[in-house]
């Protein structure tokens, strides 16, 4: 799982619902507005997130997704879901030219499929569809760096997400403020090294420190950080053809960039 990014606290008084869940090798927030959501609404996203990552996990050796990539499961007798994910894999593989490529990097578990740059921001966009149609209106669900937001935290306020300063872990870089519906998505080596592989050439990438891309849907943010932070500083470019999404990097050097559209979202801008 990829990103480093900390949703800057707002304080409510409006009640609702607060959770932390540790699953997919993460801490996933969970953080309802609203004055009086449904009791079961965070109990169904924390069994859907369980569920994803029993599904899908790389790193549990008997997980469907495991046994797909060692050649114990036929792709004929997978899961609807693990079929959906992995078609959209393919679709963000020939959109990126390469640059996500869940087919060919090696995996945990020892072999060359591992969707998770895909399944972390899929999964999280899913729960905050079940967390609307329960009723909830105003929330934030962070998942180690992916953010779903819809609403607001408080009446008339925006959103505030801080992302990380590369080179030291009490200072922002830049902070996103937003009304939702919002996905905020980054790619970094923050905390684990240069783990991101380029799949075209099998070696780590390092140009950059982080990638992060902000749009309407987290499932689609999450896979292009991911690529963003492979093409480097030509990402730039290459999500300028993507009107819905805008982009923030940070160069190896601390050096901060961003598209043009991306401006609309840092604290000054009028929201």
């Amino acid at each position: 799982m990829n990103g480093s990014v900390a949703s800057v606290p707002v304080e409510s008084d409006q009640g609702g619902a607060h959770h932390v869940e540790y699953v997919m090798g993460m801490a996933v927030s969970i953080d309802i507005r609203d004055a009086d959501p449904p009791a079961s609404a965070v109990a169904d996203v924390v069994s859907w997130l369980h569920h994803v990552d029993a599904t899908f996990s790389t790193y549990i050796d008997d997980s469907p997704i495991s046994r797909l990539g060692r050649g114990e499961l036929d792709i004929a007798d997978a899961s609807d879901e693990i079929v959906g994910v992995l078609r959209l894999c393919e679709q963000i593989r020939v959109e990126t030219d390469g640059a996500f490529d869940a087919f060919v990097v090696p995996a945990p578990n020892g072999t060359t499929l591992d969707p998770s740059g895909l399944v972390k921001g899929w999964s999280i966009e899913r729960a905050a569809t079940m967390l609307e149609q329960a009723g909830c209106a105003n929330f934030c669900i962070n998942a180690g760096g992916d953010i779903a937001l819809r609403g607001h935290p408080t009446q008339d306020t925006s959103w505030r997400v801080g992302i990380r300063h590369p080179e030291s872990t009490h200072e922002l870089a830049t902070v996103v403020t937003a009304f939702g519906p919002l996905a905020v998505a980054t790619s970094a080596t923050y905390e684990r090294g240069a783990h991101i592989i380029d799949p075209r050439t099998g070696q780590p990438t390092t140009d950059l420190a982080s990638a992060t891309v902000v749009g309407p849907d987290l499932t689609i943010a999450d896979a292009y950080a991911t690529a963003m932070f492979v093409m480097g500083l030509d990402g730039l470019d290459w999500i300028a053809a993507h009107p819905d999404y805008d982009a923030y990097m940070i160069t190896r050097d601390a050096r901060a960039t961003w598209t043009p559209g991306f401006d609309r979202y840092r604290p000054d801008a009028s929201r």
